[in-house]
């Protein structure tokens, strides 16, 4: 397997490149060389979320047969729009060198108990030799939006032959099922209503909406509900029952679901698949997907910043490079790509109808 490399770019030009490709006013020759920087800097993420994504997925097995875990390496559009967020009103002071969860792998796990056991266990007790260097518990203190789920970021560290990668960030997400079921449930409403409620930048109403389903979430799990909604179920369930009628919610995302048309444009193939590229067309109501076998990851991500290319300005497309072990865990770790929201619904329709 050959491993993308760093091709000799210090931190500082690393940054420059992401204050050009975040810059209106910077020109396009500087744009297409700031791309191909990001490009390998992204790319040389991958051999250490590699190995913190096997280590994810043993430790899972462990604790929960069912336990579904992937990776992925962070969407050009994501890291652009993370470089130009303003906090405050304040100027963005994110750097591109400095982003934390470029490379990312996620766990699953049936119960919120188990998801507490996976990171006690193996993430707060774990022999691992990475430095940890940050931690939330967005479960015991969910955010304000509603998103709950742990994270756990480690600076890679090798002394077997891979100093490369050195210094190189990796995020872990450890989340429940009904965790993971509310926070796709809002990439699918992203998607169809050209929103950006996962980035606090939605309509008021849909925003309210998930931040009461996300308590009632927590209630079910006996969790910590999130600030400045109901604690009172009864209540919750109400005020969840009233948004459900004003937006329309599941009438909506069933017809979502049903309209779009899933593609593969390789027939079966003998070797195993590993790596999945996703490109979504709103529009069109079509997913394609290209598969890769592990010897092919390269040639993958290569082919991801094409497509991101190609894409670039087209909100009515989107487009991700994901790792998973087999197709049926790929669609359940990212159902937000299937339009798959049966199960959000089937919990959503119970919340409704309890009171």
């Amino acid at each position: 397997m050959t491993w993308a490399k760093p091709k000799g770019y210090s931190r500082s030009r690393i940054d420059r490149a992401g204050d050009i490709l975040s810059s209106d006013t910077t020109t396009d020759a500087e744009k297409e060389e700031a791309i191909e920087i990001l490009d390998n800097w992204r790319a040389i993420h991958s051999y250490p979320m590699h190995v913190f994504k096997m280590r994810l997925k043993n430790k899972s097995k462990l604790v929960d047969p069912h336990a579904l875990t992937a990776q992925r390496l962070k969407r050009v559009p994501a890291i652009l729009f993370k470089l130009k967020r303003q906090y405050n009103g304040r100027p963005p002071t994110m750097k591109l060198s400095q982003m934390q969860d470029i490379g990312g792998c996620r766990a699953v796990l049936s119960t919120v108990d188990l998801a507490r056991k996976l990171h006690k266990d193996y993430y707060l007790k774990g022999d691992i030799k990475h430095k940890r260097i940050g931690e939330k518990d967005y479960i015991k203190y969910p955010k304000k939006d509603g998103y709950r789920s742990i994270h756990v970021i480690y600076r890679f560290n090798s002394d077997k032959g891979k100093s490369i990668y050195n210094g190189l960030v990796v995020e872990i997400q450890i989340r429940s099922k009904l965790q993971h079921l509310w926070a796709t449930a809002i990439e699918i409403v992203d998607f169809f209503t050209r929103q950006a409620i996962k980035s606090n930048e939605g309509q008021e109403e849909w925003m309210g909406f998930f931040r009461l389903v996300s308590s009632a979430f927590a209630l079910m799990e006996k969790c910590p509900t999130v600030p400045n909604t109901p604690t009172d179920e009864k209540e919750l369930c109400t005020l969840i029952k009233e948004k459900e009628r004003q937006l329309n919610v599941i009438r909506k995302m069933r017809g979502w679901a049903n309209s779009i048309k899933v593609f593969e444009q390789a027939g079966k193939k003998k070797q195993k698949m590993k790596f999945f590229l996703l490109e979504l067309n709103i529009i069109g109501e079509n997913l394609t997907i290209s598969e890769y076998p592990k010897t092919l990851e390269q040639k993958a991500i290569a082919d991801y910043a094409e497509a991101e290319k190609k894409y670039r300005g087209k909100k009515e497309f989107d487009v991700v490079l994901v790792g998973a072990d087999t197709t049926h865990d790929l669609e359940k770790a990212y159902p937000n790509y299937f339009i798959d929201c049966g199960e959000f619904l089937d919990v959503l329709q119970k919340i409704c109808t309890k009171h």
